[in-house]
């Protein structure tokens, strides 16, 4: 009989377990304590959308729809998309719910994304991101209030270090459309060093080749154009409004003129979060402001901004040791008669919000032994004694000496009220 083939994994997923998926865990949590200090409402959205959110709203000749985008046609002949971002699910949404009554809305989401692009370090073809939005608000302070939650993000996960702020205006429609015409013109001037792939985007998205990675079109990008020679006095007042807020906050930042949005429906403020640690690609978080999307998929002139971040890039910067844990306590009954009275005993700790280790089989050595493995800072023994006062008895594994006693006496208090002494020991002595 042939052996039956286990199947493998995607190639570009990966199933997170252990310290992995304790950092992923972390980075969600620190965002949703995050997001909830600046008001921001939580989102769930359908991982599946009609192909045409993210045609319209990213472009025909976008990457990511000619390329990269899981799209198939579904059993009732529509075309459906696996969503390889969040900012055009949410303005479909907003449009589809009428919620363009309660403007400005502060949204925030996470969850799975799916692109089919190269694997590489911190990139996966399906991936997580959390993401933040304002619509509603055409105010610079929209702009600021996001760059600063952003920040405080960064430094609560403990990896600000070494992360830059860079930051760049589009101008308004007038002044990106004047630029637009003299990037055109100049790049057309110089088509004989323009890679393949910018001599593509000339006609189409012109304001990418600015940030293109080959090598000859950077020596012909340095010297085009720049946007502050287009600016008009509304759009350079816009951007000195956001700079000042983030002075104000304290947020340091640093000019980007290179960092550009191709699309047309950016405007003003585009920002990316940079990192020195994860090589090439070193974008942490990115985003900017949209004022012409929601329009894109048929609703009114709407501004907006938002800003995006992949959680496993976010989770491969947080160091081990910051991880926040509780400690965890073992349970272990000294003989298979009081495996009952343990469980009990472990309900009600956890009833407590104590994360309390319990194992299904072994003598108690063996579950003790398990228990250390499992990083247990003490193991509560469950022994067989007539009198509930003798009846439990608390090890401890890790705790310093001054740690150990008061964490006796708040394990002590956790406990049912027939239990009102409790014996302990060192087992580090």
């Amino acid at each position: 009989m042939a052996k039956i083939q286990t199947p493998q994994p995607v190639r570009g997923t990966q199933d997170m377990f252990g310290e992995t998926e304790e950092r992923f865990a972390h980075v969600v949590a620190t965002f949703e304590r995050v997001r909830r200090l600046y008001g921001f409402k939580g989102l769930q959205l359908p991982v599946i959308e009609p192909t045409a959110v993210f045609s319209r709203s990213l472009g025909e000749a976008t990457d990511v729809v000619s390329k990269e985008m899981y799209t198939f046609e579904d059993r009732g002949g529509d075309s459906i998309t696996l969503r390889p971002e969040f900012t055009a699910g949410i303005a479909r949404a907003y449009l589809t719910n009428g919620w363009q009554q309660y403007a400005p809305m502060k949204l925030s989401v996470h969850g799975p994304l799916f692109r089919y692009e190269r694997p590489q370090k911190g990139r996966y073809r399906q991936f997580h991101q959390i993401d933040a939005e304002i619509i509603g608000a055409a105010e610079p302070a929209a702009d600021v209030e996001l760059l600063v939650m952003a920040d405080q993000l960064l430094k609560e996960l403990g990896i600000s270090d070494g992360v830059t702020l860079q930051l760049n205006t589009l101008g308004d429609t007038p002044s990106r459309d004047a630029w637009r015409t003299a990037l055109v013109s100049y790049f057309n001037d110089h088509r004989d060093v323009l890679s393949e792939d910018s001599l593509a985007r000339l006609e189409k998205n012109p304001l990418r080749i600015l940030d293109s990675k080959d090598p000859d079109d950077r020596g012909v990008a340095h010297v085009a154009p720049k946007i502050d020679d287009f600016l008009s006095a509304e759009a350079s007042d816009f951007f000195a409004a956001v700079t000042a807020g983030l002075d104000a906050a304290g947020v340091a930042w640093t000019r980007n003129p290179a960092l550009v949005r191709g699309l047309d429906y950016y405007r003003h403020t585009a920002f990316e979060f940079v990192t020195d640690r994860l090589g090439a690609q070193g974008t942490v978080l990115g985003g900017g402001r949209y004022d012409g999307l929601i329009e894109n998929l048929g609703g009114p002139a709407t501004p907006a901004v938002g800003w995006a971040a992949g959680i496993e890039r976010l989770a491969m910067l947080v160091d081990a040791p910051t991880l926040l844990t509780k400690d965890i306590i073992a349970v272990v009954p000294n003989e298979q008669s009081m495996e009952s009275e343990a469980h009990a005993i472990a309900s009600a700790l956890r009833r407590r919000q104590l994360p309390v280790f319990t194992s299904f089989k072994g003598n108690p050595k063996k579950q003790s032994e398990k228990a250390k493995q499992a990083g247990a800072v003490a193991i509560l023994y469950v022994r067989n004694e007539a009198d509930p006062k003798r009846r439990l008895h608390l090890t401890n594994v890790t705790l310093d000496t001054d740690q150990a006693t008061p964490f006796l006496l708040k394990i002590l208090g956790m406990l049912p009220d027939q239990y009102s002494e409790l014996s302990g020991d060192d087992y580090r002595a």
